[in-house]
């Protein structure tokens, strides 16, 4: 007699997905080291007390503000936190710079995580960060002398009108190539926004066709005409330099026309 084939049940086997689980980012860890902190914009007085009581700092994880003053006897800057009688002790920038050693690890804190006055008064130098400021700087300065180095000479004259005004109708093409270069030296960034900016050169072009007599700029500088007829071109905006006016209307296609036949009076 035949057996009976025996059938195979399928077992599903439940699939388990494994939680993900978000590794806490480790809190940024403090350095104990020699520190030192600088006056800010350059500040250099022979000394400078910097107020270090009577200040406060908000603890967020606290959810409130927290006293702050610097003793010469307590382990914390945290008033709160203040065992016994406190005496206070100064805090004083000499030329403009502080050091604090590494033993010294009350005042740090204090003056690199709560003191209001940090990234106003003074900052902590960091000599990575000037360092990566420096290269950043000379990098930006490289930009804008090879960038001056090859304006023709119009544009020159565009972007130095910026800075010296009519002073530039005065002055020779040497004069100005030489000041150009100063400029993007000295000013980089403000230079290299100067030279992207189509209404610089528009601008200059405005101010040359009035000062060699084919605009009029009437005297309460309200508006433009043609010298030769007096006819009225445009009329500036209240509140608004003429001259930029005049270069946002040589966009328009009215304004397109009169600058096309102002430049052939300029060749």
């Amino acid at each position: 007699m035949a057996k009976k084939q025996e059938t195979k049940k399928e077992v599903k086997v439940p699939v388990v997905e494994t939680p993900v689980v978000e590794t806490p980012k480790p809190k940024k860890s403090w350095t104990i080291k020699d520190r030192t902190y600088i006056l800010a914009d350059g500040a250099e007085p022979v000394t400078l007390t910097l107020g270090c009581n009577e200040i406060y700092w908000f603890d967020e994880e606290k959810g409130y503000e927290r006293e702050l003053k610097y003793t010469r006897n307590q382990k914390t800057p945290f008033v709160d936190e203040f065992v016994g009688d406190s005496r206070l002790e100064h805090v004083t920038f000499y030329d403009g710079v502080l050091t604090v050693p590494r033993t010294n690890q009350t005042l740090q804190k204090l003056l690199s995580l709560y003191h209001p006055a940090k990234g106003r008064t003074y900052y902590e130098f960091n000599p990575v960060q000037e360092a990566e400021d420096d290269l950043e700087h000379l990098n930006l300065e490289v930009d804008a002398l090879l960038a001056a180095k090859e304006l023709d000479i119009d544009m020159v004259e565009a972007v130095m009108r910026v800075e010296l005004g009519s002073e530039v109708s005065k002055m020779s093409s040497k004069e100005l190539k030489r000041d150009v270069l100063l400029y993007a030296k000295n000013n980089p960034q403000l230079f290299l926004d100067l030279i992207n900016d189509d209404n610089v050169q528009l601008r200059n072009f405005g101010i040359k066709a009035t000062e060699m007599g084919i605009l009029n700029l009437s005297g309460d500088q309200r508006t433009f005409t043609w010298a030769s007829n007096k006819r009225k071109l445009m009329n500036v905006p209240f509140d608004e330099h003429p001259y930029s006016a005049l270069a946002a209307w040589f966009k328009t296609d009215e304004g397109m026309e009169i600058y096309t036949n102002i430049e052939k009076q300029l060749r």
